[in-house]
């Protein structure tokens, strides 16, 4: 049954692609650099554009100091912008979500899936407002209070895994790249809108193997949406997030290519103690990796201890995961393996010492080159 279903993933999955990747240039809007973003506008669905996806991932603990690291992901990939069949079974988008908790006392990564067609109302996206959901798991935007609270509710019986967060913005959305647009690729088209909640203020419980935890700490919310993303030579890309404890948030990424050279339009931004951004480029920075582990299951080694040297800004950090174990291998939805986990940093800014969670992902290491899924 397990074969049947991630056969099914792969065949519905490859078919989203090859149908959105033909139809791109006539019926999907690729991202546009004279569109602004707007909030809380901008939180909701873009249907329009072929490729979508609602971010969290976090770092919380118990009042013991018990620390778990989680991700909750939703996407949204197209398949046909406007199906001729009337039927609601005709597939419109394939909505696919993950959930990843890390117990970092037991040294155990879980993971979920889901993987579903939006029309019979299995999974969903509004355009109206942030609510986003995937047979029973769930991210909407707590309209009620006015703080902008995002509540996350996922479970898999399956697993005896679930989270039921509420995150509480602490600061406005930061726009990644030229107020939102952030370019990928050397064609115009290339590119997505890109937008980060840095630091999300969260509460509630998560269960892990069946045993529930009342929990609080920081999340992190990127929200991405565009139509053709990678170009064929950009194989991967190494994404780091960095909560630190002055205040600052870091997120720098690298696309690697396949010869091996870290591509020029890899960027990052910074957001200072007072809310103020830098925006950083390619060579404003340098991601040096270090230890590696090797999965035993799929064999990909995945640098597990970085550096991030960020000159201009007087950064020197080390980065560490949490456990080395956290691949995800998610054949029964997205059909791609990658790693994506928490971390820990320690270092220097401006020369004084500075430590804070964050999250690791690495893409592109288990012979998958994510220029076939995001082209």
């Amino acid at each position: 049954m397990m074969r049947i279903a991630r056969t099914l993933a792969a065949a519905l999955l490859a078919g989203a692609v090859a149908v959105g990747a033909q139809d791109a240039p006539a019926t999907w809007l690729a991202a546009d650099p004279g569109y602004r973003l707007a909030f809380p506008r901008d939180h909701a669905s873009h249907p329009d554009h072929r490729i979508e996806w609602w971010y969290y991932t976090g770092n919380v603990e118990t009042s013991s100091g018990r620390r778990f690291g989680y991700q909750l992901t939703f996407f949204r990939v197209g398949v046909d912008r406007r199906p001729v069949n009337p039927s609601r079974w005709a597939v419109r988008d394939l909505h696919m979500a993950h959930l990843a908790v890390t117990d970092v006392a037991v040294g155990r990564h879980h993971v979920a899936e889901r993987l579903n067609r939006d029309g019979v109302g299995w999974a969903g996206a509004s355009t109206e407002t942030l609510h986003v959901w995937n047979d029973g798991w769930s991210a909407r935007l707590d309209d009620a209070t006015g703080a902008g609270a995002h509540l996350l509710n996922a479970a898999s019986d399956d697993a005896g895994l679930a989270v039921d967060f509420r995150l509480v913005p602490e600061r406005p959305p930061v726009l990644h790249g030229a107020d939102g647009y952030s370019q990928k690729g050397a064609e115009a088209g290339n590119a997505s809108h890109y937008y980060s909640l840095t630091r999300l203020r969260t509460t509630g419980r998560i269960m892990v193997d069946g045993e529930a935890f009342d929990v609080s700490g920081l999340s992190w919310m990127d929200h991405e949406f565009g139509t053709s993303f990678l170009e064929p030579a950009q194989v991967g890309w190494d994404w780091f997030s960095l909560q630190l404890d002055d205040g600052s948030d870091l997120m720098v990424y690298t696309m690697r290519r396949d010869d091996g050279i870290p591509d020029p339009r890899s960027s990052g931004t910074f957001i200072a103690p007072d809310g103020s951004i830098t925006r950083l480029a390619a060579g404003d920075y340098a991601l040096v990796p270090g230890r590696r582990w090797t999965s035993p299951s799929t064999g990909a080694a995945y640098p597990v201890a970085w550096t991030i040297h960020v000159p201009p800004l007087g950064i020197e950090i080390d980065v560490e995961a949490t456990i080395d174990a956290q691949e995800l291998e998610t054949g029964e939805s997205t059909g791609v393996t990658y790693w994506e986990g928490a971390i820990d940093a320690r270092g220097t800014r401006d020369g004084a010492s500075v430590s804070g969670p964050g999250y690791l992902e690495m893409t592109g290491y288990a012979g998958q080159p994510m220029s076939r899924v995001l082209r």
